[in-house]
């Protein structure tokens, strides 16, 4: 990644660096490197912020229509698991486990343990180290790496017989996952997962790498052979090694220093956006969009500062470039493969430049910022298409990712048996189609088209169906695709209708009724693993997906489910007595919601995501418990996480001692970093409740991100647009009226119907001794004209006219937009 570059360019000057070069010289080309040239698809990397970029255009297609009733939103995922071997040979102590990803490696022949103090004493009392493997349920090479070297018997004797065998699931514990991954990236330059890590007995890392073959493949050791240098090292070299683990540990722990000096103040917010513009605009890739060539990751954080950039330079010629960079990109990636055109929602990331032939995982994580950046190009643009999306996004997470608790799943696998009763699983198996498949699904001659072309003549062009399969076998190194297509939007509606001689309105319900019956033919298919663990963090993402993507769209049953997920955040992943967020949860054997025990304590990002959610929620439904509970939440953050003296919040708090560094994540990678999105929390609770301290606290966390933020403002767009509200100052909207009124309802629908990111809204009924009237006494003065719904835009301690037509609101709204310029 882009901050490794220059922040470890120093480190591996010191001494420090110089003894792990030495130790760790042996693994040589220990993981499989990217190259747009080269085999791509699958390698759980970390994306590299900054590359290249070519150029071209494709035509516009409106995204495909679901064929599912509205109703779908409120049902939810039956998915299925891996079933376990009915004899297993070998059962390790995982088996315990509720970890999806613990759990798949239950019966492997190696002696696995946990993260915890049964492992660390036993590497203890017998002088091991410690091999540290950490991955998640849906990861395809995780699942290689396991099943390679994991299931072979003499590779899991000898890790069993040298070494403490530990287990961890990046997603349980993110925490341990960041300490290690940093030491990985520091010491390798680059990182990803599988992670494999060989630790003291103390803990202190001494070599680490990625995914490794099991045996040798040209100059790349192999696993084995990897395994046994260490045993040699270990054994005639073990002082180097536990003293470079000690010089690493502490190199790092200066190196990942964040902090403000005293009386430090933020960077400015323009030169910032520009630098942080200018930096995207050099590694965009101008044909089909996107950031770099492949692999294609959506960053989504990119393309909201992007409309964020737009909204404050609206005027200018940048301004108009930052929004069509955003725009192009969510429409390619919308009619690319990275889009399940069938099924709905987004796999991880496209392993070409044209968003065509995907990594098949689905994130929740994705999904829910993509709802996000989808319905705010709607606002942007007001073209149906992108609300379309937004809304193809949802349904999806409401049918398969889904608990009838309430809560969101984790993620769908990539892998599947590609028939029933099949035992080899393939990438994509559960997604593409050969085209005898296709024909054979949608034979019907379609009345009236040119040369009595049938609807799977009119799909296959469409969606550029090939007799001999459309991925290019650099595409596909294991060979998993061969034959098959992935669909890929090639042609506008008005394009394919013209080409067949029929209607663009005949075209799309041809093309309605053919997505139909394919998703009935997906739905028999051996469905891929589904990780039925429930995350706070996600779910507090996909809580602000639904909540803004419903008042958008005025969607009472996507509000609906947004209150459901509040809901479940509050029943299952909240202990009320110890006032602790709780990171996960599960779903048991009967569909019953399930806690570890102990359960494990939320991180910095369980907290900052479920509070802007119920920030989102309230905006959305006006219901004052959500901004309560959000109020609660940040001062429990604060308590457990803010660096007094250096300012910024730690991702971990300091009670565990097996964590050995307390970072401050300072990356917006496929989530935004917590510190960034806390930024934004601050300055909007601070409007909500009055409280200068917040206000304090965001401006401080920005000054300790000073540096990254002037420097690389790339790796921080969602900061960026934190700092930009900042200095811009947020607008407050103040809805005066009953909450339930049609008014009301009108009112705050004139404020949605904008891309206004700078802004928090509330909602006075005129009681005195309301939650929002008791924080901010200046409300009870806000009164309804002529007892209609009455609308106030202020800014500065400066409020307009009170306003009570929608159509009156919306454009003080955007006359406002030249008054943000101007400030």
């Amino acid at each position: 990644m882009l901050r490794q570059a220059w922040r470890w360019s120093a480190f591996r000057d010191t001494r420090a660096g110089t003894a792990l070069s030495a130790a760790a010289s042996f693994l040589a080309a220990d993981s499989p490197r990217r190259s747009s040239a080269g085999p791509t698809r699958g390698f759980e990397n970390i994306p590299h912020p900054l590359r290249g970029s070519s150029q071209l255009l494709l035509q516009p297609q409106s995204v495909s229509a679901s064929y599912y009733s509205p109703s779908v939103f409120l049902s939810m995922a039956s998915g299925s698991s891996d079933p376990p071997s009915p004899h297993p040979k070998h059962t390790n102590r995982l088996a315990k486990e509720r970890s999806p990803y613990l759990l798949q490696h239950a019966h492997n022949p190696v002696d696995w343990y946990p993260w915890g103090h049964e492992a660390f004493e036993k590497a203890k009392k017998e002088d091991k180290p410690i091999f540290l493997s950490v991955g998640y349920s849906t990861c395809h090479w995780c699942h290689v790496m396991e099943r390679e070297s994991f299931k072979d018997e003499e590779i899991g004797k000898i890790l069993s017989d040298n070494f403490v065998c530990i287990k961890l699931d990046r997603e349980e514990r993110p925490d341990v996952d960041k300490v290690y991954m940093t030491f990985v990236q520091a010491t390798s330059g680059g990182g990803g997962w599988p992670m494999s890590v060989w630790l003291t007995p103390d803990l202190r890392p001494f070599i680490g790498g990625t995914y490794f073959p099991p045996r040798d493949q040209g100059r790349r050791p192999g696993f084995k052979t990897v395994l046994m240098r260490i045993i040699e090292q270990w054994q005639n070299n073990r002082a180097t090694l536990e003293s470079s683990g000690e010089k690493i540990i502490d190199a790092l722990k200066k190196a990942t220093t964040i902090t403000a000096n005293p009386g430090e103040s933020p960077p400015l917010a323009p030169d910032v956006a520009n630098r942080c513009f200018q930096q995207l605009v050099h590694s965009y890739e101008e044909e089909y969009g996107g950031f770099k060539d492949a692999p294609k990751f959506p960053s989504p954080v990119n393309l909201m500062f992007l409309m964020s950039y737009w909204s404050v330079n609206c005027s200018t010629s940048e301004g108009v470039e930052a929004l069509q960079m955003a725009l192009h990109t969510l429409r390619m990636m919308a009619l690319g493969g990275i889009h399940d055109h069938i099924a709905q929602g987004f796999h991880r990331y496209s392993t070409d430049s044209s968003w065509h032939v995907p990594h098949f995982e689905k994130m929740l994580y994705d999904q829910a910022q993509l709802a996000v950046a989808y319905i705010s190009a709607f606002q942007v643009s007001g073209e149906q298409f992108y609300a379309d999306v937004a809304k193809d996004i949802l349904l999806y997470v409401s049918r398969d990712l889904s608990d009838k608790s309430g809560g969101f799943y984790s993620a769908e696998d990539a892998d599947s048996v590609p028939t029933p009763g099949g035992l080899e699983k393939r990438e994509g198996a559960f997604c593409v189609w050969t085209a005898s498949e296709v024909r054979e699904l949608l034979p019907d001659v379609v009345e009236g088209a040119v040369g009595a072309a049938t609807l799977a003549d009119i799909f296959m062009h469409h969606y550029g169906v090939k007799e001999q399969g459309n991925v290019a076998a650099e595409q596909d190194p294991h060979g998993e695709l061969q034959g098959k297509n992935v669909l890929i939007v090639r042609y506008s509606a008005e394009l394919t209708a013209a080409h067949f001689g029929i209607t663009v309105e005949k075209f799309n319900e041809l093309m309605t009724s053919a997505r139909g019956r394919m998703a009935e033919v997906r739905q028999i298919r051996p469905r891929p693993h589904l990780d039925t663990k429930m995350l706070a963090s996600w779910n507090g993402l996909m809580l602000s997906a639904f909540a803004r993507v419903g008042a958008v769209l005025g969607n009472e049953v996507l509000l609906e489910r947004a209150v459901q997920a509040g809901n479940f955040l509050k029943e299952h992943l909240w202990d009320p007595n110890q006032q602790n967020m709780l990171r996960s949860c599960y779903r048991g054997d009967q569909m019953e919601v399930q806690q570890i025990s102990p359960p494990i304590c939320g991180f910095l990002d369980d907290y900052a995501f479920v509070v802007c959610g119920l920030l989102d929620l309230y905006e959305a439904t006006f219901q004052t418990e959500w901004l309560r509970w959000a109020e609660e939440l940040q001062a429990r953050q604060d308590a457990l996480f803010w660096d007094n003296q250096g300012g910024g919040y730690f991702c971990s708090e300091p009670s565990d001692a097996a964590v050995l560094l307390r970072l401050k994540e300072d990356q917006d990678g496929a989530e935004p970093s917590a510190n960034s999105v806390s930024a934004s929390n601050l300055l909007r609770l601070s409007h909500y409740t009055g409280r200068q301290e917040w206000l304090q606290k965001s401006q401080q966390l920005l000054a300790a991100f000073s540096d990254r933020l002037t420097s690389i403002p790339i790796a921080l767009p969602e900061m960026v647009r934190a700092l930009m509200a900042q200095h811009y100052t947020l607008k407050q909207i103040v809805i005066c009226g009953q909450r339930e009124s049609s008014d009301t309802a009108g009112l705050l629908a004139a404020v949605n119907s904008l891309f206004s990111p700078f802004k928090v809204v509330m909602h006075t009924d005129g009681n005195p001794e309301s939650f929002l009237c008791q924080r901010l006494p200046a409300l009870t003065s806000m009164t309804q004209l002529d007892a209609a719904a009455t609308a106030y835009v202020c800014q500065d301690l400066t409020c307009s006219l009170p306003v009570t037509e929608p159509q009156e609101l919306r454009r003080l709204l955007l006359d406002g937009t030249t008054a943000l310029e101007a400030h």
